[in-house]
């Protein structure tokens, strides 16, 4: 018996929320950090990290360009307070709501002044690895101002390094990233619904062209099958003729003449056997008849070549005259399984 709460469970998934999975399944393909299209589409960020300026692109590190249009600060360690936290597979798709439960838990700032932030470590069959970055946002600013004479919030994107691998902090400059980043989303959208119109109608220009063509071909193939019905007429007639001789050749073929098999059997027989009854059906001859020696004649007649079976349906018997009475079933050329 299963237990109640899990008869909507499949696979350790809850059925019931299915529409969520497959909105985070698209959430995660277009937006998360490890995102193939992400990859592709985002921003490339040139980050300060204090002594030099590097280039990423979707938390990668790419080629540096000198024309990046959005750049980041990277905060010291000592800002930053990061932690590993991990995520199993079922819960994957309220990954954000458990982090930010988790942000209440371990911050130790208030409410109004706490800034978080995760990346992606590492996957497993378990579950996946997320390094979660909290800060304080006060502390953030009073940094920023200090080291860099920003003091506008949405200035720059704010990154801290944890676990190897680079978090955005939210609620800083990434607004800019993101607003290019789904431009560029709703470009490819775009293109993509152009290409699909495009393919529709060369799909319907060529159904077009193929329907006409075919109205052309059915139009020939009527006034063909109009001129040559005579000669379809024919043809039946010479096909039903060549299987009616075709059907009486077979018939000679299976069925032998009698005529000549009662002038084998008088020739085997002799004068010592007469026949008082013969009957031929098909291959299937029944013999009735008295010879002095009845076991002589069956011997003979199984002894020809041309019999496949020679059989005695009823005993010999022996008449007052002394001659001996047989009946036989007789098969003539090769045995046929029935």
């Amino acid at each position: 018996m299963l237990e109640k709460g899990q008869n909507w469970e499949l696979f350790g998934y809850d059925v019931r929320h299915l529409g969520r999975y497959w909105t985070a399944a698209w959430r995660d393909m277009l937006w998360a950090h490890d995102s193939p299209v992400r990859r592709r589409l985002d921003e490339v960020v040139a980050v300060d990290t204090g002594h030099a300026s590097v280039f990423y692109q979707a938390g990668a590190v790419c080629a540096g360009q000198a024309d990046a249009a959005c750049a980041a600060i990277l905060l010291p360690d000592d800002l930053v307070l990061c932690k590993q936290i991990a995520v199993p597979l079922q819960a994957e798709s309220e990954i954000d709501s458990l982090l930010e439960l988790e942000v209440r838990a371990s911050s130790p700032f208030s409410t109004g002044d706490t800034r978080w932030g995760w990346a992606v470590v590492g996957r497993d069959e378990a579950g996946i690895r997320v390094a979660l970055a909290i800060v304080s946002a006060s502390a953030t600013m009073a940094f920023l101002g200090r080291e860099h004479n920003i003091h506008d919030s949405g200035a720059r994107e704010v990154w801290a390094e944890g676990a190897g691998v680079m978090v955005v902090v939210q609620g800083f400059g990434e607004g800019l990233r993101e607003q290019r980043y789904r431009r560029r989303l709703l470009q490819c959208a775009g293109l993509l619904g152009v290409i699909a119109a495009i393919l529709l109608a060369m799909v319907g220009a060529a159904a077009v062209f193929k329907s006409v063509e075919l109205q052309r071909l059915e139009t020939i193939t009527a006034a063909t099958t109009r001129a040559a019905a005579e000669a379809s007429r024919l043809r039946t007639l010479l096909a039903v003729a060549n299987e009616t001789i075709g059907a009486a050749n077979e018939v000679v073929a299976r069925y032998p003449n009698p005529h000549a098999e009662i002038a084998r059997l008088t020739k085997l027989l002799g004068d010592d056997a007469s026949i008082t009854s013969f009957s031929m059906a098909g291959p299937d001859i029944r013999l009735r008849g008295r010879a002095a020696d009845a076991a002589l004649v069956m011997q003979q007649l199984t002894d020809e070549p041309a019999y496949s079976r020679v059989l005695a349906p009823q005993a010999i018997s022996r008449l007052a005259d002394g001659q001996e009475q047989f009946s036989l079933d007789i098969r003539v050329g090769d045995e046929v399984s029935e």
